[in-house]
């Protein structure tokens, strides 16, 4: 089984449709003690990285986050739920998450573009990738952040990546922890396709 979990952060029932779609079992929770029978695990999000973190602690789910990760199981994280993989955000004089993967978001900066970074960009393969597997080197996915991991060279794990504002990180993957920045449920076939490929990854676990 597949768990989406709510933690109050919204964009829940467009992903949960998507792997409807799919074909997919799924499961949406709140209750943090259903992680531990879950089979593969999905943290999507809106808003802002502190209050994720905050609802995560508050709701229980922390410590079984960490837990089911260091398993070994399947873990999607996308957007607020892609960021709070790594260490910090600068938003809101730094704000600590999981730490599973080593870096830090910040805030774009630059005075001619928009912010928050919204709507549909180039997303550039730049790396050996199951989450991408039979897409394009260049896909069109749909993005909402003000935060972003970038730096020069890009992240170890990264396999994908959008220029706006300068490259910063789209795709993360290490064994078992995949990481979107945008929003594959958002993002029509290319996203779809993303999602399927994640689900058979989930069956290769079993």
């Amino acid at each position: 089984m597949i768990l989406e979990l709510d933690f109050g952060m919204g964009n829940i029932r467009s992903l949960e449709k998507a792997f409807e779609h799919l074909g997919a079992p799924i499961r949406v929770s709140s209750n943090a003690q259903d992680i531990k029978n879950a089979t593969a695990l999905v943290l999507p999000g809106d808003g802002a990285f502190a209050q994720a973190m905050s609802e995560i602690k508050k709701r229980g789910m922390f410590e079984e986050i960490v837990s089911f990760v260091k398993s070994g199981r399947p873990t999607l994280g996308i957007c607020i739920g892609f960021q709070v993989l790594f260490e910090e955000s600068h938003e809101f004089e730094n704000s600590r998450g999981f730490g599973f993967f080593q870096g830090k978001l910040k805030k774009f900066n630059s005075q001619n573009l928009d912010v928050p970074h919204m709507g549909w960009s180039t997303t550039h393969v730049n790396g050996e990738t199951k989450l991408l597997n039979g897409l394009s080197a260049k896909e069109f996915f749909y993005y909402v952040h003000s935060y972003r991991l970038a730096g020069s060279p890009l992240h170890n794990y990264a396999t994908a990546s959008c220029d706006y504002d300068g490259e910063f990180v789209a795709v993360i993957e290490h064994e078992n922890l995949f990481g979107t920045q945008f929003h594959p449920e958002k993002s029509h076939d290319s996203g779809l396709k993303l999602l399927e490929n994640f689900i058979k990854i989930t069956q290769e676990y079993k």
